[in-house]
């Protein structure tokens, strides 16, 4: 089975390569880069890349089928849409765009706090189907106003974030003066006036800003004070004590998304989450941190039968899902992958980049002779 999707880009890096010339600078440097000097961000897709699964030919074999369930919800294919932060500023309106194609395709996407469209609108665009990322507040008032918007607009999953006690060193951002919406340095100016369709769109489809947090913050934010509201607004530091009172409040199914050890795996277990994203933040927090493969299979071989275990960071194809899903995770999520493709390709890239990956999948199960998405690690090929 194949979908349709564009053959002039048949892969992610071409995607990556064409959103590079069509998107200013400063917007793919917040895309495209990790923290300090890249180190975690090239080790995630290297080392995933090491892992070597064992294909089979001759065995009888009727269908594979990339259905997968998730908290009682059959998806078309076991990957999702990562949260991804200023999405807006790397082209207009990609939550609403990626949030569409992700709903018609039926595969969940998850909107971050920090995105460029509102809890309301996902809400509506995905008829509630949609997963909802939480920075944790300071105050414990934004934080219950916050889940009771997302509540309302009917998300069925709440993930909250916990590799974020600090803001990632990014030394890209620091140079083009990354605000929100982007400072208008000469150098910035001469960047988008070199992409005319970035700047055409964003005219037309007005400035990006953190709608989510809109209601709550300062209008005009330049880099320092934008860092200061985000200090002082945000608190993203969790512990037990604070994630407690959230499975209280929270009514539906929380995941917990950064995980990178044993220990923390251990604590969202006893704390009876239903999920974790074993994830180190695409490479944007850690750069001296384990690529997410490594703690993935420690984890999984420990907990996957306690708690839903899933991945993100490093996956950039079909194979890549299929390496993780063989290493142990029961899902999979792609940010950038997503990025590369609604920034190469606007309204048609979500529903493009879905139709390489399944495309892919499908592929790599056939080779394996895989029927079902849980049968992956049976073709591992241990090191």
């Amino acid at each position: 089975m194949t979908w349709n999707y564009n053959k002039k880009y048949p892969s992610i890096e071409d995607l990556r390569a064409k959103a590079k010339k069509r998107i200013p600078r400063f917007a793919f440097e917040y895309l495209d880069g990790g923290c300090n000097e890249d180190v975690n961000l090239y080790q995630n897709t290297a080392q995933l890349r090491e892992v070597t699964l064992r294909p089979s030919y001759l065995a009888h074999h009727t269908q594979s089928d990339m259905k997968t369930k998730l908290f009682g919800v059959e998806y078309d294919a076991p990957f999702g849409i990562a949260p991804v932060g200023l999405q807006g500023l790397m082209w207009p309106n990609s939550p609403e765009i990626l949030a569409k194609a992700a709903f018609e395709h039926n595969i969940p996407f998850i909107l971050s706090t920090v995105t460029t469209s509102s809890i309301e609108r996902i809400g509506e665009l995905t008829e509630g189907k949609a997963w909802f990322q939480l920075y944790h507040p300071a105050k414990n008032e934004l934080r219950d106003d916050i889940l009771r918007r997302a509540e309302s607009s009917g998300y069925p999953v709440l993930v909250l974030l916990c590799d974020v006690p600090t803001f990632g060193y990014r030394p890209r951002d620091i140079r083009n003066g990354l605000a929100m919406p982007p400072s208008m340095s000469f150098k910035n100016i001469l960047q988008i006036l070199s992409k005319p369709a970035w700047a055409l769109e964003t005219l037309k489809v007005g400035q990006p800003n953190f709608e989510t947090l809109t209601p709550y913050m300062p209008k005009n934010l330049d880099l320092r004070q934008l860092g200061q509201f985000m200090d002082q607004t945000f608190n993203g530091r969790l512990n037990e004590e604070r994630i407690k009172p959230i499975r209280d409040l929270w009514k539906g199914k929380i995941v917990l998304k950064g995980v990178a050890n044993a220990e923390d795996a251990e604590k969202a277990v006893r704390l009876g989450l239903d999920g974790i994203i074993v994830s180190n933040h695409g490479g944007r927090q850690l750069d001296a941190g384990e690529a997410s493969i490594k703690p993935l299979t420690r984890i999984a071989s420990k907990y996957s039968n306690q708690i839903t275990v899933m991945m993100d960071s490093g996956i950039r194809s079909g194979p890549d899902v299929a390496r993780a899903l063989s290493s142990g995770a029961q899902f999979t999520f792609l940010g950038r992958s997503f990025m590369y493709g609604v920034a190469a390709l606007g309204k048609r890239g979500g529903d493009h980049t879905i139709a390489i990956l399944k495309t892919q999948l499908q592929q790599v199960m056939e080779q394996l002779c895989c029927e079902k998405v849980e049968d992956f690690p049976k073709y591992l090929i241990n090191s």
